[in-house]
């Protein structure tokens, strides 16, 4: 069991995560504000924070920084956002963030990522390890967690946890390519044809005719074979749109 700070201005995340949370065993506080979580902080530090990026007041990644300089940065802090680019997410790495967590957020990840950075947490609580030992050693910049993902075998290329071989023709490996995304995009939007299309940059029609081609199915549950295991499928329990963007 942990104390988990939950930081997001929008109160449906919160108290969807803090239910989610709360049913894994953890004891859970919300705050909707960066302030609010500033004040948090200073009265006791948790065991781990989920913090959004966008912000009305401060952005995550500020309070990151704040909590990194003044040495208050003893948990390990985990970035959630719908919006962020790659150089958000780089940024929030540098300055001692743990793993990032894109919304609508999948609740294996979720929990994932949770385990690990209480796994992370347990590890540094040793004599050796300084205060503020999460803004010195961040664990997750984006080539890291490219670089740890292993790979089957030589000749092959692990995509949302699908092995694809680099030794076919091209034409074969771009068709298991599309067939693992359009796979993962219709699980994360619950296999809504007008999100996905929108998202591919491509017309209804046009997408329909792709789908066709590549073999997919179209009712939920997909090519169960090669379905990753994290993908976020649709769950009574973590609504993609109660966690949206």
């Amino acid at each position: 069991m942990a104390n988990i700070l939950v930081v997001d201005d929008e109160i449906g995340i919160r108290e969807l995560l803090s239910e989610i949370l709360s049913d894994e065993g953890h004891v859970v506080q919300t705050a909707d504000s960066a302030a609010s979580a500033r004040a948090m902080r200073q009265t006791e530090a948790p065991d781990l924070v989920l913090l959004d990026i966008w912000m009305p007041d401060t952005d995550g990644v500020t309070l990151l920084k704040e909590w990194a300089a003044s040495g208050q940065l003893t948990m390990p802090v985990i970035m959630m956002s719908g919006h962020a680019t790659i150089d958000t997410a780089s940024e929030a790495a540098r300055f001692g963030a743990l793993d990032f967590l894109e919304k609508p957020i999948a609740m294996t990840r979720l929990l994932s990522s949770i385990k690990s950075g209480l796994e992370h947490a347990r590890l540094a609580r040793t004599p050796e390890a300084a205060r503020g030992a999460f803004a010195a050693t961040p664990l997750r910049e984006p080539q890291d967690v490219a670089d740890a993902k292993p790979h089957a075998a030589l000749g092959t290329a692990t995509i949302a946890g699908v092995a694809v071989s680099l030794d076919q023709p091209l034409r074969e490996a771009r068709d298991q390519f599309e067939r693992v995304y359009f796979e993962y995009h219709l699980g994360r939007e619950n296999f809504s044809m007008t999100r996905v299309a929108d998202r591919a940059g491509l017309e209804r029609t046009h997408l329909y005719r792709k789908l066709k081609q590549l073999g997919v199915e179209l009712a939920r549950g997909g090519r169960r074979s090669e379905r990753p295991a994290g993908m976020p499928l649709h769950d009574p329990d973590l609504d993609a749109d109660a966690l949206g963007d």
